[in-house]
């Protein structure tokens, strides 16, 4: 039985504008809570957002906030752009940010970092590592430089799976040649949040 995270946003799922105009406080506070476990720093420039019904549910709400979209099909939209970001059931799915806050060193590290989203991976135990498909039809990179954002999906084994029920290491990396970072075992809230994801 797939968890609350695996089924996709309907319109009966959103608050109307006028709605979330009066509870945003709130359901924001609730959400940036959420999004704490869920924030992996991945080596000193790259963060990892592992996206799930809460987070994309906030999102959509925030772009029909600020477009003021309110007509069903123009809801619809929405929703057929974002439903594919969250996770169904032996997946992950990840917004990865590439930050350089000053403009022109981002620049010359994103050309040096061409490539990237392809380069990042998850690990189970001593499984092979899962390298991420990368942003599903869209191109996010061209002939000199990356995008600084991307969009990750990591498919399990039902193996894989399996053993991070039963306590098995995980962890995240990048082993590109520019950046090669990975993090240590995921512990606490951020490795029981994501095992959430698994159906």
């Amino acid at each position: 039985m797939a968890s609350d995270n695996t089924q996709k946003l309907t319109p009966s799922d959103l608050m109307t504008l006028e709605r979330y105009a009066r509870e945003r406080g709130e359901f924001r506070r609730k959400v940036m809570t959420h999004k704490k476990a869920r924030n992996l720093a991945v080596g000193p420039h790259t963060t990892w957002l592992f996206e799930d019904r809460l987070t994309i549910q906030y999102q959509v709400q925030e772009i029909l906030r600020t477009e003021r979209i309110f007509e069903p099909e123009g809801i619809a939209e929405e929703l057929e752009a974002y439903n594919p970001l969250i996770p169904d059931g032996r997946n992950w799915k990840v917004t990865l940010l590439i930050e350089f806050p000053d403009p022109a060193v981002r620049a010359i590290e994103l050309a040096k970092l061409k490539g990237i989203e392809d380069r990042c991976y998850v690990q189970v135990a001593d499984f092979s590592r899962v390298y991420a498909i990368a942003d599903e039809d869209l191109e996010r990179e061209n002939d000199t430089k990356t995008s600084s954002v991307h969009f990750l999906r990591f498919e399990l084994t039902d193996a894989m799976v399996e053993a991070l029920r039963q306590g098995a290491a995980l962890l995240a990396g990048v082993d590109h040649e520019h950046y090669t970072h990975s993090t240590e075992p995921l512990t606490g809230p951020t490795r029981d949040s994501l095992l959430a994801d698994l159906a």
